[in-house]
């Protein structure tokens, strides 16, 4: 049974999570808007995007919310492959919802529901690269 205290801690550790996704989104959304300025497909604008802040998001996340419980390396891997798939799928809803006139010209609330989709699997898989836990 899930104490009091462990539902704090792991509120505490979403919300941390969320801060430094917050940054590396910042970063995500900033060259995706710049991307499709300079007239990137919305898919490939997503990957050169989300990409970089994958990078930015694994350096935060090692140095300031994860207590790495792997070697550094093989928590890259593990963040490196999970990250790729996060990608991948929400390039995927980028693409399909972008055939919806209403989001295909609002891109900025397509890749927000995007990126709202894919939050909570990033935080469970980023913590068992990390912490090799789920819960």
């Amino acid at each position: 049974m899930m104490t009091k205290q462990f539902l704090i801690d792991l509120f505490r550790l979403k919300a941390k999570f969320a801060a430094s996704s917050a940054i590396a989104t910042t970063v995500d959304y900033c060259l995706y808007l710049l991307l499709l300025r300079f007239e990137f497909t919305p898919e490939v604008a997503n990957i050169c995007s989300a990409g970089t802040g994958m990078i930015i998001n694994f350096i935060l996340q090692k140095n300031y919310i994860f207590d790495v419980k792997r070697r550094v390396r093989s928590a890259f891997m593990i963040s490196l492959i999970t990250s790729i798939i996060g990608i991948s799928l929400s390039t995927l809803i980028i693409h399909y919802l972008t055939f919806i006139p209403f989001f295909a010209e609002y891109q900025f609330i397509t890749k927000a529901l995007a990126t709202g989709i894919i939050f909570f699997y990033n935080f469970y898989c980023k913590r068992f690269a990390f912490e090799k836990k789920l819960l």
